[in-house]
């Protein structure tokens, strides 16, 4: 059963922020098929899913980097700037 990235991601994006009902997580392949993973947050909560030096959002790769080994996956995650969530929406 292939690894479900995005709400592996959710998951951990979900209980570091102060407002879990804005977290969404999107997810695409890219042309090399390698899935981007985009995790959109308040903007208050940016720093705290980025963290120290991006210390928070350095585990969240290394997690998902370790999950996605054995399904021989390539997964990079990222968090989106604040505006890219209504750029979408126009």
């Amino acid at each position: 059963m292939p690894m479900d990235y995005q709400a592996l991601v959710k998951t951990i994006a979900v209980s570091l922020v102060t407002k879990p009902e804005a977290v969404e997580v999107t997810s695409e392949k890219d042309a090399e098929g390698v899935l981007r993973v985009l995790i959109h947050v308040a903007e208050e909560d940016t720093g705290r899913v980025i963290g120290r030096r991006g210390a928070t959002i350095n585990a969240i790769r290394q997690i998902v980097r370790v999950s996605s080994v054995k399904g021989g996956d390539s997964v990079e995650v990222d968090v989106a700037e604040t505006g890219d969530r209504n750029a979408d929406a126009e």
